[in-house]
């Protein structure tokens, strides 16, 4: 009995370590969400990670009592829902403005939290430990190497310009992209949806996509384009993760 009682307490001694693994490395996580002012940040992904920890817990060790000769239970069932569980909450998180996508970053985020949390929960520390990490090397190095290789490669990047008719806008804005080393591969023009800004003018404005490749940066692309005289409005891509 002294054995048993022993085992019991070294086992939820691992358990209680178990889970505050999953409470450290998802906040860690957390914190460089929160600190790059991202929808889900500290609280929310600790709650997550440390949710998912327990969730592979209750379904390793919460049904023992009730086995028997008629009563077989499947460990990884419930861990099983929360990855299901875990798709609902990221989809609420994506959201779709016009032709810009945002929240995938977000959303990705917490289903890689997740998964660490139930890493943690299983007693997987060193699968844990590393899929963290990789977390920082994802968030913190790809970046600017993604900055960098768009320089050097040739990319497809579309842009949408709202600008004051009559006004010879769209030639300057054109001869902007090709100036910039840009070549436009497809034009096409419309009514804007509203005014831009909720400007009141008695002139028409035009809201035009264009899609232009080349090696440069649209983002520095579009500053240029919103400086140009007559322009009101410019959105450069139609994904932006890092705006999630």
């Amino acid at each position: 009995m002294l054995v048993s009682a022993a085992s019991a307490t070294t086992s939820s001694a691992a358990q209680v370590g178990e889970l505050g693994l999953a409470f450290v490395l998802s906040a860690l996580i957390g914190l460089e969400r929160e600190l790059r002012h991202k929808p889900a940040g500290l609280r929310t992904l600790t709650v997550v990670g440390l949710a998912s920890a327990l969730f592979v817990q209750i379904s390793k060790y919460g049904f023992f009592d009730v086995v028997g000769p008629d009563v077989h239970i499947d460990p990884s069932r419930v861990a099983a829902q929360v990855v299901s569980g875990l798709g609902f909450l990221g989809a609420g998180l994506i959201f779709v403005r016009r032709d810009r996508v945002r929240g995938l970053t977000t959303a990705a985020a917490l289903w890689l939290v997740s998964a660490v949390g139930m890493a943690a929960g299983a007693g997987l520390v060193l699968l844990a430990v590393v899929v963290t990490a990789g977390h920082f090397v994802i968030a913190c190095a790809f970046t600017p190497v993604v900055h960098r290789l768009s320089g050097e490669l040739r990319g497809v990047h579309h842009l949408r310009l709202t600008y004051r008719d009559g006004e010879g806008v769209l030639r300057r804005a054109l001869a902007e992209c090709t100036g910039r080393g840009f070549t436009v591969r497809e034009l096409t023009a419309g009514e804007p949806d509203e005014d831009a800004g909720g400007r009141a003018t008695v002139t028409r404005l035009v809201l035009v996509r264009l899609t232009v490749e080349g090696r440069g940066d649209p983002t520095g692309l579009a500053v240029r384009l919103a400086d140009v005289d007559g322009v009101l409005e410019v959105t450069a891509g139609d994904v932006d993760e890092e705006g999630d």
